[in-house]
Order: structure tokens, then C-alpha cells, then sequence
């Protein structure tokens, strides 16, 4: 048998018409646990809905969706912070105060506990499978590209070598996305919602450490929802503990309110349009975004068949040859064309590194900068072909250098060769001698032979 005094997070409710009273503290608790959660789950911020109306519905992309799934309360300007936190427990504190005090009479709040469950039930759901289709179709973390696999270990940050193993691995990444999906679809069913919330905190327990580790900058969202999760499975807690752990028989908890026919009706078409919508349409267009290429890159085409690492045989500033140097900080130690109009140049000149740690989709080549992020001893370029006049408009992707820009003449007297001659970001003369290197990855070798192929490198 059941405790005689359980908590009121997991006392056992039989029905709808439980009148059972709870004791003082438990309500006082109860009000502040809702009120903070339904100021942390229910979007009040007017900027979300801002966002929300500048949608343009007629052409919606799986970023739209992303975006205001991820919404969040915030008070404070720049990178988020658990300050926001403090500010909502204070605003849910204030409002126990005058509800304590306009409502010392209620015996329990059986009802409001299973409405608060339901939002956070579908708060988390939403969250779980914003991210969980963008990791089953692994364009969250994609395969590392060219400049990627060609910088040194040392000049990667803790985050963006945990990004880039984790991009080698499509198939993890997409494991991944699918216990994500799954846990939202079983906190959509009241019976499994439980299991849901354990398989929640198992799986983003992970995530937040592996944030912390790696000084990820989604720590507080990661944990925002884990909090959401452990006030669901706080309902079944006691019961579980008492079942598995203790190894005796539980009363299962079976409050259902009254519904209408209208009501009930009307349940179900919101259910499904929330699956419509969050798991068909979601999953439509991340489907869609994947076969188009990872949101992370470029999608602007570069030359043609020039993509590839480079040596740079020859280089002159002002007209004076320099010989290769692994310290120089002008002399260029080799080129890497991608296969988007992207050049990026490996040098000792210092790189003022952009820290973007979080997730945004973004809609416009240069504001994606998953390939610079992170990355020190390369200064990565887009570049402006001007194919009648063989001229190259190369602009520093980094914030941190936008107003670096080269302008270079190309020439290809051969298709393993490419010169490039001009002036640098420094209005000096440069002249470099390009001779492509027949490289072989293990990545692309291994995916062309399976596991079972013998590879040569």
C-alpha cells in the first residue's frame, strides 16, 4: 500500500472528484511550482510574438519552427542566462503572495496540477522534437568540411571538436534524433508520459554535461528542460520507487477531469493539429532542408572544380618572394576551396575567434558561420566570381575581421593549378602560385569501401 501521507506530487488520485485536502505547505508549494513553470512554458514575451507574426506562413522553413520552439523567457540583453531564472521566481513569488491570500480556502488543486502537467507535457514535447529532427536528419552537426579537416587539433575549440566528432557519425547523430522523438511522442500520451520524462533527464542529463565539458553554450536550455521533465516524473515518482524499488504494489494515479463531448472533441483536434503540425509538417521540412544541404554551410556554389586543399608553391608580397614558413605571419601556407564560395587561407596571422556556441537556423549565407566558429589558424573568405574579368572580391567571413577585403585576379593554366595575384587586406601587392594536392580523407575512403573494405590511403 501507498504511504498514507504521500507528497502532493505523487499522492495517488482516483478520480476526477478528489476532495481530498491537501495540507497548508503543499498548497504554498504548489503555487509556486506553477506559477514559475507556467511563466517558464506559456510564451508571454512579446517578442515572441513578434517573431511569430513576422513568419511569412506562405513559404515556412523548418528554422521558423526551430526558432520559436526554443522559445524562452528573457529579461537580460546577450547570451542567455540563469539571471532570468532568478527574475521569473521572484515575479511567481509575488503572485503566491496575493494568491495565497484571495484563495486560503481551497482544499487542493487536483485540476490546475493536471493542466500544469499537460503544458509542460507539450512544452517539452515541442522542444524535444525541434531538435530531435534535426539530428535524425543529422544536418545539426554535418561531416566537417574541407578547411575543417585540413586545420590543426590545437586551433579548435573544446565545442567545435565536440560538433565536428559528432558530424563524422551521421548515423550516432541520427540515433540520437530518434530518442529525442521518441520521448516526445510518448510524453504525448498521458499513460507513458512518465517514461517519457525518465527517458528526457536520461538522455539531456547528457546533453547538459557534455555542454558543460565542452563549454557549449545550450547548458541552460538543455537544463530548462530537464526541469520540465523531473516535474513530470515527479506525478509517478513515489509509485515507481514503491513498485521497483521497494517491490510492492502501488495505486496507479487515474485523475481524469470531466470533459464535455464538445470538450473532448475539441481535445482531440487540438492533439492532432499539434502532431500535424510539430511532428508531420516539422518533420516534412527538416526532411526537405536535409536533402537541400545542411543549414550550417553556404548554399552559394563556388568555381567550378576547384574545390580541394591547395599548396601555395610560390608567394610574393610587394614583389618579394617569401619561402614557406610555418611562423610567418604574411606568407600563406596553403589555400582550401570548398565547394561553396568559400576560400579559406592558413597562415600564423592571429584569428580573432568568432565563440557562437548556440543554435540558430539562419536563412542567409553569411550569417551561417558553423565553418568559422570555433576555429583559429585559418581566416576563411567569400568570395564574388567575376567570370568575364577573372576576378576574384574575396570579404573576411569573421565579424571579428569583416572589413579585411582582397582583391585578386585568378587564372588557371592548368586544372591542378590556380594563381592568384592582386592586392591583400593590407593594399599590398600579392602574388601566389596555387598546385592542388590529391589528398585522401579516411572519412570518404571509409564511406566508399563500407566497413568491410580494405581502405588505401
Amino acid at each position: 500500500m501507498e504511504p498514507k501521507n504521500g507528497a502532493v506530487f505523487s499522492r495517488p488520485q482516483t478520480g476526477s472528484s478528489d476532495q481530498t485536502e491537501w495540507p497548508s505547505y503543499e498548497k504554498t508549494l504548489f503555487r509556486i511550482v506553477f506559477l514559475y513553470f507556467i511563466l517558464q512554458a506559456v510564451p508571454l514575451d512579446p517578442k515572441f510574438y513578434r517573431d511569430l507574426f513576422s513568419v511569412n506562413w506562405a513559404a515556412l522553413s523548418y528554422g521558423d519552427i526551430f526558432q520559436l520552439a526554443r522559445y524562452q523567457p528573457r529579461f537580460f540583453d546577450g547570451p542567455d542566462t540563469f539571471a532570468n531564472w532568478v527574475v521569473i521566481f521572484v515575479i511567481a513569488l509575488l503572485g503566491v503572495i496575493i494568491w495565497s491570500f484571495r484563495d486560503r480556502d481551497r482544499k487542493e488543486y487536483n485540476r490546475l496540477y493536471y493542466w500544469l502537467r499537460v503544458v509542460l507535457r507539450y512544452r517539452l514535447a515541442v522542444g524535444l522534437l525541434a531538435y530531435g529532427f534535426i539530428k535524425l536528419f543529422p544536418i545539426l552537426a554535418p561531416a566537417p568540411s574541407i578547411s575543417n579537416l585540413n586545420t590543426n587539433y590545437g586551433d579548435l575549440t573544446d565545442w567545435k571538436l565536440f560538433s565536428l566528432s559528432l558530424g563524422i557519425v551521421p548515423s550516432y547523430e541520427s540515433f540520437l534524433g530518434g530518442v529525442e522523438i521518441l520521448a516526445a511522442l510518448l510524453l504525448l500520451y498521458r499513460k507513458t508520459a512518465s517514461i517519457g520524462a525518465f527517458l528526457t533527464v536520461s538522455f539531456l542529463g547528457n546533453v547538459f554535461m557534455s555542454n558543460l565539458a565542452y563549454e557549449g553554450g545550450e547548458y541552460i536550455y538543455s537544463f530548462y528542460l530537464i526541469t520540465l521533465a523531473l516535474v513530470l516524473l515527479a506525478f509517478d515518482a513515489q509509485r515507481i520507487f514503491t513498485l521497483l524499488a521497494l517491490e510492492r504494489p502501488t495505486i496507479p494515479n487515474r485523475f481524469n477531469p470531466d470533459f464535455s463531448d464538445q470538450q473532448k472533441t475539441a481535445r482531440l483536434a487540438l492533439k492532432s493539429i499539434f502532431v500535424l503540425f510539430f511532428v508531420g509538417l516539422y518533420g516534412y521540412k527538416t526532411y526537405t532542408g536535409y536533402r537541400e544541404g545542411s543549414y550550417q554551410f553556404p548554399q552559394e556554389p563556388g568555381l567550378t572544380d576547384a574545390s580541394g586543399l591547395y599548396t601555395v608553391s610560390e608567394f610574393r608580397i610587394n614583389g618579394r618572394e617569401l619561402p614557406y614558413s610555418a611562423t610567418d605571419s604574411v606568407r600563406w601556407q596553403d589555400v582550401v576551396f570548398e565547394k561553396w564560395a568559400t576560400l579559406s587561407i592558413r597562415s600564423n596571422r592571429p584569428v580573432t575567434l568568432d565563440r557562437t556556441n548556440v543554435e540558430f537556423i539562419q536563412v542567409n549565407d553569411s550569417d551561417r558561420n558553423y565553418e568559422f566558429s570555433g576555429s583559429a589558424g585559418r581566416h576563411y573568405y567569400h568570395y564574388d566570381a567575376d567570370a568575364s574579368n577573372q576576378q576574384l572580391t574575396l570579404r573576411n567571413r569573421n565579424p571579428n575581421h569583416a572589413t579585411e577585403t582582397l582583391q585578386l585576379h585568378i587564372s588557371r593554366p592548368n586544372p591542378g593549378t590556380i594563381v592568384l595575384s592582386g592586392v591583400d587586406q593590407n593594399r599590398d601587392s600579392v602574388y601566389a602560385v596555387l598546385q592542388k594536392i590529391d589528398k585522401k580523407y579516411l572519412l570518404d575512403e571509409a564511406r566508399k569501401t563500407g566497413r568491410r573494405g580494405a581502405l588505401k590511403l
